[in-house]
């Protein structure tokens, strides 16, 4: 059963520790799921671990994690082929598509090399749930701030643009986050920005922002865009936007 709209999930969250596992799906993933409208049976999700390299070990703990949650996972690996023959037909065949975290400068390089730019636009449109963390978060926005090229952060300016707006994750904890967002939006490199603290994330209908809901009590989103200030330049704004918690 497809989504009754195109829907996407952008967060800075999704996994937490096991109890008998390393790694469980935490609400954000379970959420995605909950959006997607499968029911019964075993939801089917697929990983994408572009952004990682398709790291076979950690596909192995997603297993795991998949085993205790009762959902069907498959993962759709581009190193150093493609797993299956037939891409589209695979991420149709999906309730939720899950992407990792990583380098999202990476990921996009390899995505459009493969015609997932144009894949991924007709997947949304059929009611695929598009949701992932960080670097799987950037990628359905214009753009946004990474450590793809370096520990230092920059911008990416060329996401899939789906959603037509940027993109700010892990807005809490990483402390060059958001400055830099707030200078890159008063310069007017990246435009209108949707920002999300870790265990935040961002719900869009369509490219309508639904609201924001988090896995960690107390956390926010927040919208950042430019206004004109006292001066000839523009300055950011930021606007927090309440998360509704889902635990």
């Amino acid at each position: 059963m497809a989504a009754d709209q195109p829907t996407i999930l952008a967060t800075s969250g999704g996994f937490k520790a096991g109890v008998r596992s390393r790694i469980a799906f935490n609400h954000l993933v379970h959420h995605a799921v909950e959006l997607s409208g499968a029911t019964g049976r075993a939801p089917r999700l697929t990983h994408l671990g572009t952004a990682g390299g398709d790291q076979r070990w950690f596909q192995a703990e997603l297993d795991e994690a998949a085993r205790a949650a009762g959902y069907d996972l498959s993962h759709l690996n581009l190193f150093t082929m493609p797993n299956v023959p037939d891409i589209e037909e695979h991420l149709l065949g999906q309730d939720v598509v899950w992407v990792g975290g990583g380098s999202v400068a990476n990921l996009l390089a390899v995505w459009r090399v493969h015609g997932l730019d144009t894949i991924f636009r007709r997947v949304w449109q059929a009611g695929v749930v598009l949701a992932g963390v960080s670097a799987g978060s950037i990628c359905w926005f214009r753009g946004g701030t990474t450590d793809s090229f370096g520990p230092e952060l920059r911008p990416v300016t060329n996401g899939l643009a789906l959603l037509p707006y940027d993109n700010g994750v892990h807005y809490d904890s990483e402390p060059q986050r958001r400055p830099l967002v707030h200078r890159l939006v008063a310069d007017g490199i990246l435009g209108e920005t949707h920002c999300t603290d870790d265990g935040v994330g961002l719900v869009y209908h369509g490219i309508e922002l639904a609201g924001a809901v988090s896995e960690t009590e107390g956390k926010l989103a927040y919208r950042v865009t430019a206004q004109a200030g006292d001066g000839p330049e523009a300055i950011a704004v930021e606007e927090p936007i309440e998360a509704r918690f889902l635990g």
